[in-house]
């Protein structure tokens, strides 16, 4: 029972109660304990709960930055000319070369889209391996706090695993076609301009563009599970979060 109503305040922790709500709370706990041993929330209960919520919000994270304009029509995670490629930008359209800059920045999201569909299954691994510690360290944690926990865990197996699908995909959807073209005409202006010539590298670019993208949403989802009911969409999810 005692550890029963530790793990329970950890999750009003997440809760929008005062102190006399957290302790009405409580005293419901004792009284539905004392009807029913079987009532209440276990730890594994809590466990499962919470691999739930991060699953589903992994599922729905990627499944909106992998379709088709996930990245390339979305103001939130839009990936732009590279910083120090801007004044290429600039440059050329000026030269009246707009529909290639339009074209090229739409190469460089198609190839993030494409990336994002490998997140899935390394994500979902880091959530099924998850210690007891881990878990409770995120349920005493921010509203990204699992967010944070999955970014350190899997960033650097997903910069792996993204990078040969960027590159390919770089390959398929014809960036280096489209960047050629203004790289090209932006460096001959160098020549009277004294300016640096330009050569990003565009697969490292996409690839954390990407990564930065998946784990913008996958805090949303977090949160929304988090403060939203309507987005607990199972019993465990609203016993856990509820």
């Amino acid at each position: 029972m005692k550890k029963i109503k530790i793990v329970f305040i950890m999750l009003l922790a997440f809760l929008p109660f005062g102190c006399a709500d957290i302790m009405q709370q409580l005293n419901k706990l004792d009284s539905a304990t004392r009807m029913d041993k079987e009532q209440g929330l276990t730890s594994s209960e809590i466990i499962k709960g919470l691999k739930e919520a991060l699953v589903i919000g992994v599922v729905n994270s990627t499944y909106i930055t992998s379709k088709v304009d996930g990245f390339n029509k979305n103001t939130l995670i839009r990936i732009p000319f590279p910083p120090e490629a801007k004044k290429v930008r600039k440059t050329v359209i000026k030269l009246g070369m707009k529909g290639i800059v339009r074209d090229f920045e739409k190469s460089l999201n198609r190839a993030a889209e494409e990336a994002s569909k490998k997140a899935l299954p390394i994500v979902k691994g880091a959530i099924m391996n998850m210690t007891i510690n881990d878990a409770f360290g995120i349920l005493q944690g921010g509203n990204n706090a699992a967010t944070q926990y999955l970014e350190r865990k899997t960033r650097s197996a997903l910069e792996a695993e993204f990078t040969p699908v960027v590159r390919r995909a770089v390959a398929s959807v014809e960036v280096t076609k489209y960047w050629k073209p203004v790289a090209d005409a932006y460096n001959t202006t160098t020549i009277f301009t004294g300016e640096k010539a330009v050569n990003p590298d565009l697969d490292k670019y996409i690839t954390q563009k990407a990564l930065d993208g998946l784990f913008l949403y996958i805090a949303k989802e977090e949160l929304k599970i988090r403060k939203d009911p309507v987005a607990r969409v199972t019993e465990i999810l609203q016993r856990v979060f509820g």
